[in-house]
């Protein structure tokens, strides 16, 4: 992009996927102030202490999207968020009843409602050039066993962005849908520790968060649309009949 941001705050930041992005972005924009966010306080200094005088931290627990406007309030005066990474996230696969309400209300607050709620809150006052980018799911595009609310949440999220994208972009202001597929990090290693092992679970292709970062940050700054990644999940995203059909009848079973 053309203009030079000079505030960019990041949800997850303690997380595989958001450092690698933070990295690039600080090469990218030299100039920018981060705001990183997370409930890992001392991930987040780790964090911090890299970026020098350019960074500074907050402990927000997204479980609680009704305290964000405050916090938001606190971390933004005079200073308006010029892009706005909803990249914070947390994954459990368990069948539906074995979910219960209070963990799959958790999924919904953390993977949907706050992220719409920082949205909300960035484009009262985000200047034009300024920009979004949510982090999706291939989960939200087909129905993986297990994933009930944390699918629900990503397809949600996925489609908010995409009308997003459309709405927004009178204001000059870009958003981008990131959907990924399984990416090497404590997500992904939680999750798979709750399925059963088998041929399927094996063959998943999986990525890499410094390749994924990579291609986000590019195809922010092309203002393209979406990011699918890895490639393979393509397939999934544009033929998404066979590809519902396929991951119905073989998604690896949850153990509880």
């Amino acid at each position: 992009m053309s203009r030079q941001l000079k505030h960019i705050l990041i949800t997850g930041a303690a997380g595989a996927i958001a450092s690698a992005i933070t990295q690039i972005l600080a090469q990218r924009y030299p100039q920018a102030h981060f705001t990183l966010i997370d409930i890992n306080e001392q991930a987040l200094q780790q964090r911090v202490q890299a970026l020098g005088n350019r960074a500074s931290y907050a402990l927000w627990d997204l479980f609680k999207p009704e305290q964000l406007a405050e916090q938001w309030q606190k971390i933004t005066q005079n200073k308006p968020v010029d892009l706005l990474v909803n990249c914070a996230g947390i994954m459990d696969i368990i069948s539906f009843q074995g979910t219960g309400w209070q963990l799959g209300w958790k999924l919904l607050s953390v993977n949907l409602i706050s992220p719409l709620r920082l949205m909300d809150l960035a484009l009262a006052d985000m200047p034009a050039g300024g920009g979004i980018i949510n982090i999706a799911s291939m989960a939200g595009r087909v129905p993986i066993t297990g994933c009930a609310y944390y699918s629900g949440a990503k397809a949600g999220m996925a489609m908010a962005s995409e009308i997003a994208h459309n709405e927004l972009k009178e204001r000059n202001i870009h958003v981008l849908t990131v959907y990924p597929g399984p990416i090497f990090s404590g997500l992904e290693a939680h999750a798979r520790g709750q399925v059963k092992q088998g041929m399927v679970s094996k063959l998943i292709p999986t990525g890499q968060a410094q390749d994924i970062a990579q291609e986000i940050v590019d195809s922010f700054q092309r203002k393209k649309v979406r990011v699918i990644y890895p490639k393979a999940y393509a397939v999934a995203h544009y033929f998404n009949a066979v590809s519902q059909w396929f991951v119905a009848a073989f998604s690896p079973k949850p153990l509880k």
